[in-house]
């Protein structure tokens, strides 16, 4: 098991903020519902941090308050920076942690795109093409395989 000590601070730093970074692509491939997708993507942190203990390295990163990079300027660019986050995230932790801190980051941030995608109905669809769009290439960034 990894703990926030044995990552470097530019590491824990991208650790942090890919989560957020995965929400905020969701979010800005639909128009509106920003405040419904937001508020849901701090019910994530929220029910993780309600299940403490399972993995110390998820209780680190939802302990903290989310990081946002405010740098994207757009959508593209948010998308590009993103699922960069991602994959270095996912490469650190892979490289200092356990397959079951990869797997369980990768679960967490899936899950949050997906309670994003769904916090509001779009084109009178519960998750509209982009949302799904955006979660696949999020999926693809942690390296999951359809879980």
């Amino acid at each position: 098991m990894s703990t926030k000590a044995d990552y470097t601070e530019d590491e824990w730093k991208t650790i942090l903020e890919a989560p957020t970074s995965a929400g905020l692509m969701v979010i800005t491939a639909s128009r509106g519902g920003t405040f419904r997708e937001t508020f849901s993507m701090a019910k994530a942190y929220s029910e993780a941090r309600e299940q403490h203990g399972a993995s110390e390295l998820l209780d680190a990163v939802v302990a903290s308050n989310p990081k946002v990079d405010r740098h994207a300027a757009t959508p593209a660019e948010l998308e590009l920076r993103a699922t960069g986050y991602l994959r270095d995230a996912i490469a650190a932790i892979r490289t200092k942690g356990t397959e079951q801190e990869v797997g369980d980051y990768g679960r967490f941030v899936l899950g949050l795109a997906d309670r994003v995608a769904h916090a509001h109905r779009e084109d009178g669809m519960e998750v509209s093409d982009a949302e799904r769009a955006a979660i696949e290439k999020i999926r693809e960034a942690v390296g999951a395989d359809g879980d």
